[in-house]
């Protein structure tokens, strides 16, 4: 069976391919499509679309995070696979050749994947309330033998102000250390550096040009590596980040109607979901909005039909429309305008902000926050600062890294919408010639393509 290497570069589109030579040399060999992606144009929901060839409705997965009606709890970036419904790539092709193997590298849901390798970040959560880098690998061995070759995972340079390359670097080493010491029959990749400055700066800037050459130059060895031995290799993304310029308060807008309720502790407002009426939980370009009565949907619907930046509100069915009417969505779906994108801010004075709100806090925020790819422009000590906390941090002691702006405006690239043209739109690449290479294809046709590259119908 020949071996097959599945590159997910975040935010790969026409426009950033053409700074990156060493990748675009997969559609010289073989081809390269327009990928279709799905609504919300997200990394969970796409990544399991592509594994499973399901759209949200069936799969389960509506965003990075939603409202846990069952918990009374916002969770984002949730790690188990088990909320995935459907069966997996890796689970249909082992279904029809005993001893297939795979490898998942840092593709979502990875913790109780049913891969055979698994190497995902996840934190050490000190006793102390420290949390300090590192990754979570199976088979449990192999931890320490990553570790040694290629250093600590670099969590701080995986998210927020110092994202960096050197995340990107670590995965594509141990991707190459996977390739070469265990010849998975799969071998999935993930690579975020794009979706870094991309977002920071905006798809057009230099900046995001330079990102794309300098990832480019990284991938090269593991190509050549997964090309020398054979592979047959798909590189894709999961959606396109275009230019924003506008942030939308969709949860501020909802307080200031009376829907959404918060509560107060040592002076600080935390949103209340089981009190408020209605809330949205925020996920770039789109907001899953909670409606608790029904009464209340066509006021609800109005305030959001109003509020600037809102290009589109779905109710279930019109979210069944774009295969996304399940019962973890919102009761409404908000779209934004193509320039526009949606905070999770629900309170109304920043004195009042709880204090997560300044930190990267990925699982404590109610919504996404790509304000936490910046140190505050506006605090001119803010990188002296977390100076300081770094050094509390390597004497063991507790910190807590308030250098994030609560100023949404520094932001310059979003994604979530579906794509208004294809050069803004994701890509697949394939290193294999096929007799008629689609010009096209859906997000849901990645799962039979993949299977198809290694002989199973």
């Amino acid at each position: 069976m020949k071996p097959l290497v599945v590159l997910d570069v975040v935010g790969l589109t026409p426009k950033a391919l053409r700074h990156m030579p060493r990748l675009a040399a997969l559609a010289d060999r073989g081809w390269l499509a327009e990928l279709g992606t799905v609504l919300p144009a997200v990394t969970c929901s796409a990544q399991s679309t592509f594994l499973t060839g399901l759209l949200p409705a069936r799969h389960g997965i509506v965003g990075n995070g939603w409202y846990f009606r069952d918990l009374g709890e916002i969770f984002l970036w949730r790690q188990h696979n088990r909320l995935v419904r459907g069966e997996k790539l890796w689970e249909t092709a082992r279904s029809a050749c005993h001893g297939y193997t795979s490898a998942n590298v840092c593709w979502w849901y990875a913790m109780g994947m049913t891969t055979d390798v698994t190497v995902t970040p996840r934190p050490i959560y000190h006793a102390d309330g420290r949390k300090s880098p590192d990754a979570y690998v199976r088979p449990a061995g192999l931890h320490d033998q990553l570790t040694a070759e290629l250093g600590t995972f670099p969590l701080f340079q995986y998210w927020g102000p110092t994202a960096s390359l050197a995340s990107s670097r670590w995965i594509i080493g141990a991707a190459r250390k996977l390739l070469r010491e265990r010849s998975p029959d799969l071998l999935l990749t993930y690579v975020p550096h794009l979706d870094y400055d991309h977002q920071r700066f905006g798809p057009d800037d230099p900046r995001s040009a330079a990102a794309a050459r300098e990832l480019d130059d990284a991938l090269a060895p593991l190509l050549d590596d997964a090309l020398d031995r054979g592979a047959s290799v798909v590189a894709l993304s999961e959606y396109g980040i275009t230019g924003v310029s506008r942030p939308v308060d969709i949860n501020r807008a909802l307080r200031r109607e009376g829907v959404l309720e918060v509560y107060t502790q040592a002076g600080m407002e935390y949103l209340d979901p089981w009190a408020s009426r209605a809330f949205a939980v925020a996920d770039h370009q789109v907001a899953q909005v909670y409606v608790r009565d029904p009464a209340d949907l066509a006021r609800v619907r109005a305030v959001l039909g109003e509020l600037a930046g809102v290009d589109e509100v779905l109710d279930r069915e019109a979210q069944a429309r774009y295969g996304l009417d399940h019962e973890r969505a919102g009761d409404l779906v908000a779209v934004a305008e193509p320039d526009a994108w949606f905070t999770y801010y629900y309170w109304t004075d920043d004195d009042r902000a709880p204090d997560f709100a300044r930190g990267v806090e990925i699982h404590r925020k109610p919504g996404y926050d790509p304000a936490e790819l910046f140190f505050d422009p506006a605090d001119r000590l803010a990188k002296a600062k977390a100076g300081v906390n770094l050094a509390k941090k390597f004497a063991g002691l507790r910190y807590a890294m308030n250098v994030v702006p609560t100023d949404p405006r520094w932001v310059r690239g979003s994604h979530g919408r579906l794509p208004d043209n294809a050069g803004d739109g994701p890509v697949l690449l394939c290193s294999d010639r096929a007799a008629e290479p689609p010009g096209r294809l859906a997000a849901t046709e990645v799962h039979p393509l993949l299977l198809s590259l290694q002989g199973f119908r």
